[in-house]
């Protein structure tokens, strides 16, 4: 009678939940260790349950010395190190997963990489930046709804200590400052690094709703600072200084009766982002919208287009 009861226990309880079966996509970038090691070392203080990277398509760009210089340690590291498997192509890496991440450190390729995953029907997180030109980004988001494929594409900082302490439904105006240093190969200047800044702007000041953008710019290509500036459709000003060749970030967000500066050294963990991109593969509803993530990347078309201006006010497209 016992032993009935105890069979009939095991056959009631509930059965594990599985884990979702990450691939990724590019080697070139220290993301695919940090990802690896949060969803794969169960042991980690950071880690995040529900998924893990199972496989990976090793790319670089050759024009890119960041690129090519880490794509072979990196690879060699999630085979070694968290026993990802290195496939051939995108395809058989679509084959083997339930949702990808697209980690190739160069926008340009970031279209092309994501084709086949859209044909697969995976849901897939493309981390930073998108894609070098707006033109890109708006393709993506055609090319998935026409598949019906769930996509999302953020900067951590979105949410991390500054984006969470500092966000006030009250807030009359923001500055945010980070690293904004270039990469020449991509037109979109602002999406290589300075994008992190940028996304804090748009979820400190609430969301999309930018109509107008200045650049103004000061010293050389390599050093120096710009100072890019949102006019929102409320009449919100918003503003974003980046520093080159890098610098900290931090934020002062304006209310009617206060500004709140964020603290100096504020630490960053990917793990907040990582978070969101199981919650993503889980429920395939991004936790940003993709008609605000393609805004961010008007804003910076309309910011570029500023600066070829000298300057000019300069609507988004």
């Amino acid at each position: 009678m016992l032993r009935k009861s105890l069979v009939l226990l095991f056959f009631c309880l509930p059965a594990p939940a599985q884990q979702i079966r990450i691939g990724l996509i590019g080697t070139d970038t220290s993301h695919v260790i940090e990802f690896s090691r949060i969803l794969n070392n169960a042991s980690d203080p950071e880690h995040v349950q529900g998924a893990r990277v199972v496989a990976a398509y090793k790319s670089s760009s050759a024009d890119i010395e960041v690129s090519r210089s880490r794509v072979d340690r990196f690879a060699k590291e999630l085979e070694t190190t968290w026993g990802v498997e290195m496939v051939p192509d995108i395809p058989t890496l679509c084959s083997k997963v339930d949702a990808v991440i697209l980690e190739s450190g160069d926008g340009r390729v970031h279209l092309a990489q994501v084709k086949p995953v859209f044909a697969a029907h995976k849901p897939v997180f493309i981390d930073k930046p998108l894609a070098a030109t707006l033109e890109d980004a708006r393709e993506i988001d055609r090319l998935a709804q026409a598949s019906g494929t769930p996509w999302f594409s953020s900067s951590g900082m979105r949410f991390g200590e500054i984006a969470a302490k500092l966000k006030f439904p009250d807030a009359t105006g923001v500055q945010v400052w980070g690293p904004g240093p270039f990469e020449k190969h991509h037109y979109l200047e602002l999406s290589w690094y300075s994008i992190h800044a940028i996304e804090i702007l748009y979820t400190l000041m609430g969301g999309a709703g930018c109509e107008e953008v200045t650049r103004t710019s000061g010293g050389s290509f390599d050093a120096g600072a710009e100072v890019i500036t949102g006019r929102w459709k409320d009449g919100r000003i918003g503003t974003v200084r980046t520093l080159r060749p890098s610098g900290p970030y931090g934020a002062v967000v304006f209310r009617p009766k206060q500004a709140v500066q964020s603290p100096a050294d504020v630490p960053y963990s990917y793990a907040p982002l990582v978070r969101q991109i199981v919650k993503f593969f889980e429920t395939r509803q991004p936790p940003v919208s993709n008609q605000e993530t393609l805004e961010i990347y008007a804003f910076m078309d309309a910011a570029q287009r500023s600066k070829e201006a000298g300057g000019a006010p300069t609507r988004l497209r």
